[in-house]
């Protein structure tokens, strides 16, 4: 039988699922980590990137969270291994904040998946997350060696904090990405978020979740359902 909450057959093996601490070392000292074990046949690995520490943002964000759960869940159908890391300076993570560094973070937590799987990996951000998680994966020329199968940036903003966000990279960044935000982001006005992904190479998906604000208040099930038509046409 189909499941009712999303586009997938549910997962019914029975086969033990963990929730395990990672020792996860990056260029600022040790990051807190979690990885969401997953089928023991996936075919692909998968990071979740938390929204900005600043503003309280950790790995247990609701967004960041439900995000996993898409990935990991036995109702998704996918049951992907995830792992979810606090960036420097959040929660017991070492080292501070810094703000335009954290990619390296990123990249540390992209290592460690390869090191561990050897799987393509799909990569989701969540606001600030987003932001690094594609200066990790389109911005840095080394990115490549990753392999990086897909990329979604969730409430990816345009300006926040002080400060504008532009992402040239895009034009060269050539795997699947979807950008899927709430018309209603104060972080990302709609106009300035069509410039940017008008401006991204292909492979590329742009939706808008209606009524939606920057954290999906109210509409995490669209959210979730929206995340996983798409991962349906790039995983499966």
């Amino acid at each position: 039988m189909k499941s009712t909450s999303a586009p997938y057959e549910p997962d019914t093996r029975t086969y033990p699922t963990t929730l395990k601490s990672v020792d996860l070392r990056g260029p600022a000292g040790r990051l807190e980590a979690l990885l969401n074990e997953g089928a023991p046949d996936s075919q692909y690995a998968a990071l979740v990137c938390h929204p900005h520490p600043l503003g309280g943002g950790t790995l247990h964000n609701k967004v960041v969270y439900h995000a996993m759960k898409v990935l990991n869940g036995p109702d998704w159908g996918l049951r992907l291994p995830v792992l979810r890391f606090n960036f420097r300076g959040a929660g017991l993570s070492e080292g501070h904040h810094e703000g335009l560094v954290e990619s390296a973070d990123v990249s540390a937590a992209l290592d460690w998946l390869h090191v561990q799987f050897n799987l393509p990996i799909v990569v989701i951000g969540f606001s600030f997350g987003a932001v690094m998680a594609l200066a990790a994966c389109c911005g840095n020329s080394s990115a490549p060696y990753r392999n990086i199968h897909a990329l979604a940036a969730l409430g990816l903003p345009t300006q926040g904090f002080d400060q504008q966000f532009r992402y040239p990279f895009l034009a060269g960044c050539n795997f699947p990405k979807l950008f899927l935000s709430g018309d209603r982001d104060g972080f990302a006005p709609k106009t300035e978020l069509e410039q940017i992904v008008h401006a991204a190479a292909d492979p590329k998906r742009l939706v808008f979740i209606s009524g939606a604000d920057h954290s999906f208040t109210g509409h995490l099930e669209s959210m979730q359902h929206s995340l996983a038509t798409w991962l349906k046409e790039h995983v499966q």
